[in-house]
């Protein structure tokens, strides 16, 4: 899965007939990868993406929001200040190289028209976007390269931009079909054609030469050794059709999915290689197929980012609890035993004249037993035989004590461990960086985390999630505990639905009655909601409790997002997305 320099060239294009002309509005940096810039043209306004994330670098136009930091990071109030209101003269590739670049005009701080140029290398873990002036000196980048990271390339402000090094490989653009093929053939060492093509050609992606070697293998395996003269015949027909394809831009956006309609890859041309095993989607847009393509990748990615110091203080707390049930279980194990210490201890007062002081053990007659049976009893020879017997009295009363303390404490840790893990839940499901600050601020609350600064203003309170049933009736669902914890207690009406997994950790789940009887419709729908808002999303037949609001309490004491009802019924769903969302 690669954006390929073919598949750039196309979007390219797209890129460059809304772009040219427009004028930057707005610059964003969501975060340390990726910048948002807001263009306005005669045709309307777009946002185009540019990011450096190693696993999914691209440009592209998006229909996506994405939440900016409250600070703007160094460099986005830099680009804002060289290219805010800049007017776009150009966008271009050279040959078919990874690298696209945005050529502006724009008003300095002595009113002088300046030209700069926006510069988005897109070559996995090295992709880059680089400002650069008229001259080619990088004003600054998004990855500062030093000579501590490379000897061969600095990115640097004030230093002259160069290409990054090139390969030894030959470009459609430039090159004849011919040299291609004995350049493939020529290679030292036997690959497999694709292999083969992929080590020959700047500009193609390995699906790209996979579905090459496809067309002209018919079946066979085929390496640059072994290839016929029909099969060089063939293989330069497939590598025209590329060209041509790639100098006229006439390719279409496809992307390529497994049965259970997850895409795995994308292209420029038609995929017929994986036969009935996969899915292809054809768009109407280079940009969309990008955009779309990447986008629940980059959020999952972005969340955990984010949520990564607040994921290791949960898992560190659930870790920490754990292994205190697991000594605390041990020793109520030893503590059940108690009864055998409280007979010890009868046995040796009854026996008291018989022991001889500073005996290690004293066997005596066990009359607790049915037979009479003998027992042998350990001393401590520093101890008197009264004060033995007064030590299995001691100890029993500990163990009484300790059973019931333990089991008090791992109820109280295994509460808090259910609580964690509800946490947990929330910060999973969490979609942006308000709901990741809500969650970090429970934990602060909580005593999970210190607050960094205690001056800073508490996160402004997300609305819970709404949506709509079939039959018209508004659901709320909770984001995370504190939010729980406010629909159930005092937004929800007595009268109102309430819903949550059985014994999962979840969201609370409302339906808004107005005061009617709800159909079963609109019952199994909020379920289904409240399944997929859960720690059970993934699994299927999900037991979900519902009652009314007036069945649902919170004990004194209890922490955010805990309650307790009662007069509940049970339904089995398969979580899924039901009825249509309101607020997004």
């Amino acid at each position: 899965m690669a954006l390929d320099g073919i598949f750039l060239h196309h979007t390219v294009k797209e890129i460059k007939d809304f772009a040219v002309g427009a004028r930057i509005e707005k610059i964003y940096q969501p975060n340390k990868d990726e910048l948002v810039l807001s263009l306005r043209s005669r045709e309307g306004a777009k946002k185009l993406l540019l990011s450096a994330r190693a696993s999914s670098a691209r440009v592209c136009f998006t229909d996506y929001s994405l939440e900016n930091p409250k600070t703007p990071p160094m460099l986005c109030m830099l680009l804002r200040k060289r290219l805010g209101n800049a007017k776009i003269t150009d966008v271009y590739q050279i040959g078919y190289e990874r690298i696209m670049y945005i050529e502006a005009e724009a008003i300095n701080e002595l009113g002088d028209l300046e030209k700069l140029v926006i510069i988005s290398e897109i070559m996995g873990k090295y992709s880059n976007i680089i400002l650069t002036d008229s001259n080619g000196i990088i004003i600054d980048s998004l990855k500062r390269v030093d000579m501590t990271m490379s000897s061969q390339r600095l990115v640097l402000p004030g230093v002259k931009y160069e290409l990054p090094p090139k390969q030894d490989k030959l470009s459609l653009d430039d090159a004849k079909t011919e040299d291609i093929i004995e350049k493939i053939i020529s290679n030292p060492a036997e690959k497999t054609l694709n292999k083969a093509i992929l080590e020959s050609i700047i500009g193609v992606s390995p699906i790209v030469c996979r579905e090459i070697e496809y067309f002209v293998s018919a079946g066979k395996e085929l390496t640059n050794k072994n290839l016929s003269e029909n099969d060089i015949a063939k293989l330069k027909y497939h590598l025209d059709k590329l060209r041509a394809t790639a100098e006229e831009v006439s390719g279409t956006a496809v992307s390529v999915s497994r049965s259970d309609g997850t895409p795995f890859d994308f292209s420029f041309m038609n995929i017929m290689q994986y036969g009935s095993a996969a899915k292809i989607k054809r768009y109407n847009s280079f940009c969309e197929l990008l955009d779309k393509f990447y986008y629940e990748k980059d959020h999952l990615e972005r969340i955990k980012s984010r949520s990564q110091d607040l994921l290791k203080v949960i898992t560190n707390s659930i870790s920490r609890l754990s292994r205190k049930i697991n000594a605390q279980k041990a020793e109520l194990e030893q503590s059940e035993d108690r009864e055998h210490l409280r007979i010890c201890g009868d046995l040796l007062q009854a026996n008291i004249y018989n022991i001889q002081r500073g005996a290690t053990e004293v066997t005596v007659d066990n009359f607790y037993d049915e037979n009479n049976a003998p027992v042998t009893i350990k001393l401590d020879p520093a101890l008197s035989p009264t004060q033995n017997a007064q030590k299995y009295y001691k100890d029993y009363q500990k163990a009484k004590t300790a059973q019931t303390v333990l089991k008090g404490q791992i109820e109280k840790a295994l509460s808090e461990i259910e609580y964690l893990e509800t946490i947990f839940d929330s910060l999973t499901r969490a979609e942006g960086e308000s709901d990741i600050s809500e969650i970090r601020q429970e934990l602060c609350e909580s005593g999970y985390i210190k607050r960094q600064n205690s001056r800073q203003k508490p996160p402004k309170a997300l609305p819970p999630h709404e949506f709509m049933t079939s039959d018209g009736y508004t659901v709320l669902v909770g984001r995370n505990n504190r939010q729980n914890d406010k629909l159930t207690l005092k937004t929800a009406s007595k009268n109102d639905l309430w819903f949550h997994t059985k014994n999962i950790p979840g969201s609370h789940t409302v339906i808004v009655t107005n005061g009617d009887d709800v159909p079963e419709s609109s019952i199994l729908e909020a379920a289904c909601l409240a399944a997929y808002h859960s720690k059970a999303r993934m699994s299927s037949q999900v037991p979900v409790d519902y009652t009314l609001i007036k069945n649902v309490s919170k004990p004194q004491g209890a922490k955010y997002g805990m309650v307790i009802y009662v007069k509940n019924k049970t339904v089995y769903v398969t979580p899924k997305m039901i009825g249509r969302q309101k607020d997004e």
